[in-house]
């Protein structure tokens, strides 16, 4: 009988049983496949979910049960919202992530949003589904002014056509994002690799494993020798979710469940643990060995976020906070809108719990630190909200009150924030409390632990509080990946895995093609190698953001582009595309592709960077290191070998015959070596 599912039908029957010997994670006796699912429809009024064929319990078996794909039936029993939310969020789509490569190969769809790992389309209309009134009205005045960034439907990313490779070679940002950059998205399980494995849909966040990936709970069922599992039987979200394991007990989601996405792209994860990517896996260990990869690279300490520190202000308990602790449900889950950036998704600012010199949080307006070219109401102060969100309340551990929980700059109240007179209080999920020191206090008291600075930039130069982020000074260091150089190779017959493919591909116990963590994820043409030309983690340059605010920008997607032909052929060598004319103010000749993009780096410390690291460097400027007069020579060829005095070469045997670079002022240096 063919299965009826929320993803569409599937071309393939029931099985019969789905267990062997009564273990529950083993792989189903019957033999059974799947084919590519047609669109996720959402749970409507007119079009309900239809239901799942009548099984009996003991042969119904959910290996994933937090799967996107049959959540409406688990988790979503009590959670419906949430699935219909889930399925529209930046975890989901990477529709923005997807749209940043596109733009570095030429930008073929400009500023639109028009990809995501999935056909998705949003049927209840731009109003939030969670949030206040006044958190909806602001939401759906950004969506009317920028429509291109919370579009109402998604197509799902298209895969390179060989036939016309060779004409159009830029269709290989398609095989380059499929391979390397679309496995982060909870609607796939992701690899088994260290530091990433983890579950997939709602166990993408609320179970743990561990990076080595061995279960350490008391399941006889499951295997405590073989990697690839959960570290215990337990679900992770707030405070009242105890978790054991190894005669310790936890709560809350754990920062490294976090990491296994957030170790890529802008790094916000690996970089408020401290951590930065180096190639060289120094220093050795006691047994003579370089130190293990971790999501596949090695890493070189800096200096972790203040707020993952276990050290604290005085008074305050040991321990750091969890990214739930800032990152509120509608930013992990989504608001039920298809949401493209994280400046359009996140809807906090460090004002919100920090306040500035002249105001507690609660005397700030709404939308303070989120202007996007909004002017404010300064006349009305946001105020505190009396209670929690109906869902924080039904779902979330709900803290007295006080004087009233804090509001984001968008109007929703945090839920484990509450002002205290004059103090604030924060209680994490982890179980602790601590009290978030406010700038309106510490100018009062005249207690700041750097004065001459703080009084300066804050209180002195107000500019700088009504025009910048404040971690574009906070930020102790960022990771800066210059020029990623891309080799996307379909020459004899190579192949890559295709993590979209995957994702699109299920089967009715709501596995995916990559669940089994085997050799059977579905591959595509084509295999991809990436490289650098170099890494940097100090101070980062300084741009505007979409809020308008001064902000660190680091490097995006700075690709550098090789794709060699099915038969060998190479048909571009370490090019950089342009964008269409007129894009970014680049005429008729459009706009080199190499992106630099907005970050909250995740590395603040108290000490902020100086005045002279800003306005007396010309990288904080974008005028590169000493006024870029480094790595000039971009358009030309660099041979180290027997050669005269004019660099002419007297050696008939060097082994580079020649090689190309993608042009002048590129800024990544010439790149040819015999």
């Amino acid at each position: 009988m063919p299965v009826s599912s929320p993803f569409g039908r599937m071309n393939q029957g029931w099985p019969k049983k789905f267990t062997t010997g009564g273990n529950y994670w083993a792989t189903p006796t019957v033999a059974w496949s799947a084919t590519e699912a047609t669109p996720w429809r959402p749970r409507t009024k007119k079009s309900p979910t239809p239901e799942l064929p009548k099984v009996e319990c003991s042969t119904l078996i959910f290996p994933f049960p937090g799967s996107m794909w049959i959540n409406d039936k688990t988790c979503g029993q009590c959670h419906p919202k949430k699935v219909y939310s889930m399925h529209r969020s930046v975890m989901q789509t990477e529709v923005g992530k997807i749209q940043g490569g596109l733009w570095g190969w030429g930008a073929p769809t400009g500023y639109e949003h028009i990809y995501g790992n999935y056909d998705i389309d949003d049927p209840d209309g731009s109003k939030p589904i969670y949030g206040t009134k006044t958190y909806s009205k602001y939401m759906q005045r950004l969506t009317k002014k920028f429509p291109n960034i919370f579009p109402e439907k998604l197509k799902k990313l298209p895969q390179a056509d060989l036939s016309t490779i060779e004409k159009k070679p830029e269709q290989a940002i398609y095989t380059y994002l499929r391979s390397d950059c679309q496995r982060c998205h909870v609607g796939v399980r992701g690899r088994k690799k260290r530091g990433d494995m983890r579950g997939m849909g709602c166990a993408a966040c609320h179970v743990l494993y561990s990076n080595e990936g061995f279960y350490e709970g008391g399941d006889g069922a499951i295997p405590k020798d073989k990697p690839g599992h959960v570290l215990v039987h337990s679900i992770q979200a707030s405070r009242e979710a105890k978790v054991t394991v190894n005669n310790m007990t936890y709560s809350g989601i754990r920062y490294e469940t976090c990491v296994t996405c957030h170790n890529r792209g802008k790094r916000i994860g690996v970089s408020f643990q401290g951590l930065m990517e180096f190639p060289y896996g120094t220093p050795f260990n006691n047994k003579g060995s370089k130190q293990p990869k971790l999501h596949t690279k090695q890493y070189l300490y800096i200096e972790d976020d203040h707020h993952h520190s276990v050290d604290n202000r005085k008074g305050n308990p040991e321990g750091g906070l969890l990214c739930q602790d800032c990152h509120t449900t509608n930013g992990m889950h989504g608001n039920g809108n298809i949401s493209t950036t994280t400046l359009a998704n996140v809807e906090i600012e460090c004002s919100d719990c920090h306040g500035t010199p002249e105001r507690f949080p609660w005397e700030l307006p709404l939308g303070f630190g989120d202007e996007f070219g909004e002017k404010l109401k300064v006349d009305q102060p946001r105020g505190v909200a009396a209670t929690p969100l109906p869902v924080q309340k039904e779902f979330g551990t709900v803290y007295p009150a006080k004087d009233g929980y804090l509001l984001t700059a968008r109007g929703n109240p945090f839920g484990n924030v509450v002002r205290e007179g004059e103090k604030i209080k924060l209680h994490s999920a982890s179980g602790l409390n601590f009290e978030i020191p406010t700038l309106k206090s510490i100018a009062r008291a005249d207690s700041w632990q750097n004065p001459k600075y703080a009084r300066t930039a804050m209180v002195k130069v107000k500019k700088h509080l009504g025009t910048m982020e404040c971690y574009s000074c906070h930020s102790a260091w960022a990771p800066q990946c210059y020029g990623c150089h891309v080799k996307v190779d379909y020459s004899g017959g190579k192949k890559s895995t295709d993590w979209v493919k995957s994702g699109n591909t299920r089967f009715p116990d709501g596995r995916t093609a990559d669940s089994n963590w085997d050799d059977t994820t579905p591959k595509q043409p084509g295999k991809v190698t990436e490289g650098r030309t170099y890494l940097r983690w100090e101070y980062p340059v300084l741009g505007v953001n979409g809020e308008g605010r001064v902000t660190p920008i680091i490097p995006g997607c700075q690709q550098i582009t090789t794709v060699i032909g099915p038969d060998g052929k190479t048909l571009v060598n370490n090019k950089i595309w342009r964008t269409p004319p007129g894009l970014e103010g680049g005429g008729e000749e459009g706009q080199r592709g190499i992106d630099m993009t907005p970050a909250q780096p995740h590395t603040a410390r108290r000490q902020a960077r100086t005045c002279v690291t800003c306005h007396t460097s010309s990288k904080a400027l974008g005028y590169g290191i000493y006024d870029g007069r480094f790595m000039k020579k971009s358009s030309e060829n660099v041979y180290v070998d027997a050669a005269t005095v004019k660099g002419e070469l007297v050696t008939s045997k060097s082994p580079n015959p020649g090689c190309s670079h993608p042009g002048p002022a590129h800024g990544f240096g010439p790149g040819c070596y015999p």
